[in-house]
Order: C-alpha cells, then sequence, then structure tokens
C-alpha cells in the first residue's frame, strides 16, 4: 500500500491543507466540515492512540491538544516532514495500515481520516483483522472517510461529478477503493467489532467500531 501511493503523498503535502481548507473547488465538498470532522474523531479517541496516515498532522494536533498519547505512522516522506515541523515532539513512524512497528503497549483506540479507502477490500479486512489482535479490550476503531450507502450511491456520485466537469474527482472515485457501508458493517462483524455509521457531508462518514469483549 505504502510504495502504491507514496509519490501522491509527497507531491500532495505541499498544498494539501490548502485543499482541505477548501481551496480547490472539485474537492470542496469532500473536505467540507473539515475541522468538525476532526474534532468528531479525537473526542472519540482515549487511551494510548495509534493514528495512521498522519499526513500534515491535522487530526494529530487537535488529539494532542487534548493531552491524550498518540503515536503516528505515516508512508510519506514529505508528509512526515511537515508533521514533524508542527509537532516536533511527535512520537512518528514511517508505516501504513498494513506495515508499521508494532507498539510496546497495548494500544485502546485506532484512528485515521481521509486514509482508508487507499486499501482495497482485502486488505481492509487484513488490517482490521490486525487491529483486533492489538487493541485491548473494549477498544475501538475511529475512521472518518469517504464511504458510500450503497454501490448505486457511488455510482450516482461519480456520474455527479462527471456532469459538474470535476473529471479529477470523478477519476479519484473511479480508481481508488472506496468501499460501502454494508461492505464494512460484514468486515467489522465478522472479525469481532460493533460498528456504527454518522454522515459528516455528502462524502465522508465517521466510522466508530468497538471490540466486543
Amino acid at each position: 500500500m505504502a510504495s502504491e501511493f507514496n509519490k501522491l503523498f509527497d507531491d500532495w503535502s505541499k498544498t494539501y491543507d490548502d485543499t482541505v481548507a477548501g481551496t480547490d473547488p472539485e474537492y470542496r465538498a469532500v473536505f467540507a466540515h473539515y475541522e468538525d470532522i476532526l474534532q468528531s474523531v479525537a473526542d472519540r479517541a482515549d487511551g494510548l492512540i495509534l493514528e495512521f496516515g498522519v499526513g500534515t498532522g491535522n487530526l494529530t494536533e487537535r488529539i494532542l491538544s487534548q493531552g491524550k498519547e498518540l503515536i503516528g505512522y505515516e508512508p510519506s516522506v514529505e508528509m512526515r516532514k511537515i508533521a514533524k515541523q508542527k509537532l516536533p515532539g511527535l512520537h512518528l513512524f514511517e508505516g501504513d495500515f498494513l506495515e508499521f512497528p508494532k507498539p510496546d503497549r497495548v494500544p485502546d483506540t485506532v484512528v485515521s481520516t481521509y486514509a482508508f479507502h487507499h486499501l482495497t477490500d482485502e486488505d481492509k479486512k487484513t488490517a482490521i483483522t490486525r487491529f483486533h489482535e492489538l487493541l485491548s479490550p473494549g477498544g475501538k476503531i475511529v475512521f472518518a472517510d469517504t464511504v458510500f450507502a450503497n454501490k448505486e450511491a457511488k455510482e450516482k456520485m461519480i456520474q455527479d461529478s462527471l456532469d459538474n466537469n470535476y473529471d479529477r474527482l470523478a477519476q479519484d472515485l473511479q480508481t481508488e477503493y472506496y468501499t460501502t457501508i454494508p461492505v464494512l458493517t460484514e468486515i467489522f462483524g465478522e472479525l469481532g467489532f460493533e460498528s456504527a455509521f454518522t454522515r459528516k457531508n455528502d462524502f465522508v462518514w465517521l466510522i466508530e467500531a468497538v471490540k466486543k469483549s
């Protein structure tokens, strides 16, 4: 997963914060209510937190400002540089959802925003299996990412993007691994999690999955 997207992340690192602020019309709806989305994830994280896809450190900064303990993983060299500049004391390692240094202690929460869609559904299942093995009893996964209610909703969003001449967004929706709520619900249930989904904008859902005792 890391090598497949690293060049994209490196190239995007210098303009990422502008994009999430809404400067790119094609992606404005994707990042609508961005600050609220970050806050929703941060507020639900507790104990020892592992963050995957730290990026430029926006969610990380919010969690650390709450006095919480976090270990971050980010595959992109350039993204890591920016995150470390923002947060010099951050415990940040090279890694992604599938390959990362195992923490010395048992984590209580796994968080991520705008990143899980880089995994195929099969790799999502592999990652969630690993998280179940790592998390403490009652531990949880808290993600925010583009997910669709069903396949029809995804196809409609692709067509709407094309109709609006948002060709980059349409290509993104067609080529990356955006999944559906039924698929994730099945994966979480099979692997021992109770999951819930809350819509945050036209694209992004808050995903909270609690490890069953």
